[in-house]
This record gives structure tokens, sequence and C-alpha cells, in this order.
């Protein structure tokens, strides 16, 4: 089961962590600036498909130092929780998932995107992270609805929210800028109530 040490009303940043023997999901920080540009940087081509089109200065040390401030005020103001995902065994950083676009009121909703360094895609990690993110989002932000979009062509994306038990919902006509062009989506969502394999339970 994930830990998080952190009450999301109580407004700390920094303080977030969702662990389990293998992984650990926290904030980015500053001093992990060497590990995010080294495979940022090696993934690059295997990245930019799927993702907005990257800056002249996407890779440098002030964009990244922005980048963690930028975080650290989302999260503070509830809007968002971006989280870097490690392996616990030797501290080494893998990739990211955010969760983005909190709303409250009557929605109760978000949106996840991710990321996976190229040498590290296809063997588990981001499925195992969705494995904390997902009841963290549900039981400790008490959110009833999880939004994620896939350009159609990106089949493992489409899988492994599929395997999350995430259900394709509709087709979004040029939703998202994607590598400098305007791309349709799929749509799919996880609600509090669907079980693992996609079934309603009242267990809430």
């Amino acid at each position: 089961m994930p830990k998080s040490v952190f009450r999301f009303l109580s407004r700390q940043p920094d303080a977030v962590e969702l662990e389990n023997d293998k992984y650990l999901l926290r904030l980015p920080r500053y001093q992990d600036f060497n590990q995010w540009h080294r495979l940022r940087s090696e993934s690059r081509k295997f990245l930019e498909p799927w993702e907005p089109t990257w800056r002249r200065d996407e890779l440098t040390e002030g964009a990244y130092r922005a980048r963690v401030i930028r975080g650290k005020q989302e999260y503070a103001s509830g809007q968002a929780i971006p989280l870097f995902i490690f392996l616990k065994e030797n501290r080494s950083l893998v990739g990211g998932i955010t969760i983005g676009y909190i709303r409250r009121g009557a929605a109760q909703s978000c949106m996840i995107g991710y990321w996976m360094g190229e040498r590290h895609a296809g063997q588990g990690h981001m499925f195992a992270a969705l494995q904390l993110v997902i009841p963290y989002i549900f039981s400790g932000l008490e959110l009833h609805r999880i939004e994620a979009a896939c350009i159609p062509d990106n089949a493992r994306s489409m899988r492994l929210l599929e395997k999350a038990g995430f259900q394709q919902e509709g087709y979004l006509r040029g939703y998202l800028k994607i590598n400098g062009q305007w791309h349709d989506h799929v749509m799919f969502s996880r609600l509090a109530t669907d079980t693992d394999k996609g079934r309603k339970t009242d267990s809430r």
C-alpha cells in the first residue's frame, strides 16, 4: 500500500512521498537536476513525439529550477502534484508522473500525465507507479475521477492505462498541441467506484 506522509490540505510542499519496497515517488528537488538532465537528454527522441514542443532552453539548469519552483507553487495551491519516480534500490530516477488539473467542488477530479526514460521503458515501472498514485488520489486526495488522454498512435500508453483499470470514454479532436501539431486524443478515465477489472463496486 502507498504511504503518504502528507495531508493535502495542510499545504506542506516537499513532504509528499509515495513508496513501497521498490519505488519512491516524490516532488522534484534542485539536487535532482543532474539525473533529470541525463535521463531527459538521452531520451529526447523517444519522448518528443508524445510531449509539447521542447523549448530551446528545455534542458538548462535555469529552466529546471523554474520547473521545480512552479511545481512547488502548483502543489502548495492544490492545483497539481508533480512527482519523480525513483528506484529505491539505488535512488535512480526513471521517469515522472503528474497529478494535474485538480478540480474540487462538484467535479472532484484530476488528470494524470507521465513520462519514462527510454532505457527504463517497458519494464513495468510506470504501471508500478500508477499502483501507488491511484490509491493516493482516491483515498489521500479524496477525488472521485482520474482522467488520462493518449494520442491514438501511442499504443503502449493505451495498454498501460487499460491494464491499470482505466476505461476508454471518447475521442477528442485537436485536443492538445504535441510536438508542434494539434493531435486528436483518446480519453480514458477511472473512477473511485471502479475495481481493477473495470467493474463498479459500492465499497466507498
